[in-house]
C-alpha cells in the first residue's frame, strides 16, 4: 500500500510539473504563477482527502461523485500538458545532443529553450477534454439518445418479422439528481413504438433505497402487449460495500430484485419465457450476471433448459463478457443477445455509422453497439445512467430500439 502511495505520488509530482511548465513558459507575472501553485496544491489535497473519506460500508455517495467529477476536470487536461511538454522536452534533448557533439555548443547553450507555441499548443489542446467534461457533467450525463437498430435472421420465425425491442440498461439510479430529466427520459421510452422492453440490469448503484424516490418515475413506463423482463447488474448484488452482516447484504439483495417487480418487470433468474405470437414463439432467455473478471451467478444452461436447438433465442446477460467466453460459440446458438455494463466508459468519440472510439474498447471486446459471430449478435446497450463521474462525454445515455427482421445476415 505504501509503495503504492509513493508511486501515485511520483506520478501526481510528475504531471504537476509538466503541466506547470506549459504556464509557466507563457505567463511570467510571479503572483499568477503562485496563485497557479497554490489551487492546484489545495485542489490536490482536497481530492486526496476527500477520497480518503470514502466509507465502505455506504458506498457511492455525491460527493465520491463531485470528487471523481473535480478529479478528472483537474488532471486530464494536465496529462494532455505533460504528453505535449514531455514530448518537447524528449526533442530539446535531442536537439542538444546534437548541437553538443556536432555543432561543438557548450552545455546551457546547446539545449533550446522551450517553444512559447508549444504550451500554446498543448493549453489548446488540454482545453478540449477540460470543457468537454464541464458539459458532460451539465448537459451530457441527461442527453437521451434513441438508437435503432434492424437485425437480420434467415431463421426468424415468420409471425416476428418486424418485431420491435425497446432496450434499457444500466439505469443506476442512486445517481439521479434531476426528476425532470428522468421524466423526460421515461416519456422518450413510452414513445417507441415496440412489442417489448427489456432491462438489462443495474437499477441501483448498491443500495435499494436508491430506487425509493424514483419508484414512480418508473412505474410510468407503459405496458407492452408481449411484456417487460429484466435481468440483473453486476450492481445489483450488493457487492462493492462492506456490509455489517451477512443478512443486512441479503436482505438488500432480496429488496433490490424486488425493485424490478415494483416497476412492472418480470426479472428473470437464470430462467426463460416464450413470447407467443400467433402460431409461432421465440424464447426469451434471462441469466444472473455473468462477467469476466466480475460476479458469475449466470447458468446460461438452467436458464435455457428445455429450450431447443430449432428455436429462435434472445438472451439477456448484463455484461458482454458473457457473449464473449460462453454466448457466442455455444452450440444451442443463440441468436440475439442484449448486454450493457459497460457505459462505454462515459468518455469518448462517436460519429455514428463512421467512426467509435473509448478506453473501454481497451477492455472490452464488445462495448457499444452490434456486433456478430457466424450469424449470431450481441448488442451492447450504452447506458441509461452513468456512475463514478458523474456525466458523459461524447458516449451518450441510450435506449435502443431493435427490430428483428426475417432475412439475410444484414446489420
Amino acid at each position: 500500500m505504501i509503495l503504492k502511495f509513493l508511486i501515485l505520488c511520483a506520478l501526481l509530482l510528475f504531471i504537476e510539473f509538466y503541466a506547470y511548465q506549459a504556464f509557466r513558459t507563457l505567463i511570467k507575472l510571479r503572483w499568477v504563477l503562485v496563485g497557479y501553485q497554490i489551487i492546484s496544491l489545495l485542489l490536490l489535497i482536497f481530492i486526496m482527502y476527500s477520497f480518503s473519506q470514502v466509507d465502505r460500508s455506504v458506498g457511492q455517495t455525491r460527493q465520491f461523485m463531485f470528487t471523481t467529477g473535480l478529479m478528472l476536470l483537474v488532471y486530464v487536461p494536465k496529462i494532455v500538458l505533460t504528453l505535449i511538454m514531455f514530448g518537447e522536452d524528449i526533442f530539446r534533448l535531442g536537439a542538444g545532443i546534437v548541437n553538443y557533439f556536432v555543432y561543438n555548443s557548450s552545455g546551457s547553450e546547446a539545449i533550446p529553450s522551450r517553444r512559447k507555441f508549444i504550451s500554446q499548443i498543448g493549453l489548446g489542446l488540454a482545453a478540449v477534454p477540460f470543457l468537454s467534461l464541464i458539459y458532460g457533467i451539465f448537459e451530457g450525463k441527461y442527453n437521451f439518445k434513441v438508437i435503432k437498430q434492424t437485425i437480420f435472421f434467415p431463421d426468424l420465425p415468420d409471425a416476428f418479422d418486424g418485431f420491435k425491442i425497446t432496450q434499457i440498461s444500466d439505469v443506476h439510479s442512486g445517481s439521479f439528481d434531476n426528476p425532470d430529466k428522468i421524466n423526460y427520459a421515461i416519456d422518450l421510452i413510452n414513445a417507441q413504438e415496440a412489442d417489448l422492453i427489456l432491462f438489462t440490469g443495474d437499477i441501483v448503484n448498491t443500495h435499494a433505497k436508491e430506487m425509493h424516490p424514483w419508484l414512480e418515475t418508473f412505474k410510468r413506463i407503459k405496458n407492452y402487449k408481449y411484456g417487460k423482463f429484466s435481468v440483473l447488474g453486476n450492481h445489483d448484488y450488493g457487492e462493492y460495500v462492506t456490509w455489517p452482516s451477512e443478512k443486512e447484504k441479503d436482505e438488500n439483495f432480496k429488496e433490490i430484485k424486488n425493485l424490478y417487480g415494483q416497476i412492472g418487470f418480470d426479472l428473470l433468474l437464470n430462467e426463460h419465457r416464450y413470447i407467443q405470437k400467433g402460431d409461432d414463439k421465440i424464447a426469451l432467455i434471462g441469466v444472473e450476471n455473468w462477467g469476466e473478471n466480475f460476479k458469475k451467478a449466470g447458468d446460461l444452461n438452467k436458464a435455457s433448459q428445455n429450450v431447443t436447438q430449432d428455436d429462435f433465442k434472445v438472451v439477456m446477460s448484463h455484461d458482454p463478457t458473457h457473449w464473449e467466453y460462453e454466448i457466442k460459440n455455444h452450440p444451442k446458438k443463440f441468436h440475439l443477445t442484449l448486454s450493457g455494463h459497460t457505459h462505454g466508459m462515459q468518455f469518448g468519440i462517436e460519429i455514428p455509422g463512421y467512426f467509435k472510439w473509448s478506453l473501454a474498447q481497451y477492455i472490452y471486446k464488445q462495448w457499444a453497439g452490434l456486433y456478430e459471430n457466424a450469424g449470431r449478435y450481441v448488442y451492447v446497450n450504452r447506458g441509461f445512467g452513468f456512475h463514478a463521474y458523474p456525466g458523459r462525454v461524447g458516449i451518450m445515455p441510450e435506449i435502443t430500439v431493435i427490430e428483428l427482421k426475417k432475412g439475410n445476415n444484414v446489420a
